[in-house]
């Protein structure tokens, strides 16, 4: 293993999710700049409905310039918040079902999305018992829920037709711990 010191952080752009830092490295005695993106964290929500369907939204994403189809998840609202309160929140804002209490929410993975360049690190939770309720969208948002069966997801994922990574990885990870 080399020898890496970062020297300084400098903030270069603050936005309403992330904040950009130049890193200015040194690394076995050479100078670098390395890119570092700082996010608070975020959790997603794996919702099965009683028929053992998956709901999934699906969403415009900018930097994508495209539609995606992912789980329902949202950043946390500070750093301090409970990624199980922020799943809670998010699982009703954006499908219209909730579950009776964040403590009804099964942790199902934790995973790290961008650890070439930044910190977002999201928790997964599994949610069944789901009661029908409303969408509370965010001004900024417009998305369709989606009803699927789990295999018919894993054979999006396998075609490389299904590419969110927190999706994936939650995808697989249910189908693996519930031997599905």
């Amino acid at each position: 293993m080399g020898n890496i010191i970062r020297e300084k952080r400098e903030l270069a752009y603050e936005g309403a999710i992330v904040k950009v830092y130049k890193d200015h490295m040194l690394i076995d005695g050479r100078k670098a700049v390395w890119d570092y993106i700082q996010h608070n964290g975020a959790a997603a929500v794996v919702p099965v409905l009683e028929n053992g369907k998956i709901l999934l939204v699906r969403q415009y994403r900018n930097a994508l310039n495209r539609y995606t189809l992912e789980l329902p998840a949202g950043k946390v609202d500070s750093k301090d918040e409970p990624r199980r309160i922020c799943a809670f929140r998010e699982l009703e804002e954006e499908t219209g079902y909730k579950v009776a209490s964040p403590d009804e929410l099964e942790f199902l993975i934790r995973i790290d999305t961008m650890v070439a360049f930044g910190d977002e690190e999201i928790d997964i939770f599994v949610a069944r018992n789901l009661i029908k309720s409303e969408q509370h969208l965010d001004e900024d948002e417009s998305i369709d829920v989606e009803e699927w069966a789990l295999e018919d997801l894993v054979n999006l994922i396998y075609k490389g037709e299904l590419k969110d990574s927190k999706t994936v990885a939650a995808i697989i990870a249910y189908k693996s711990k519930y031997n599905l």
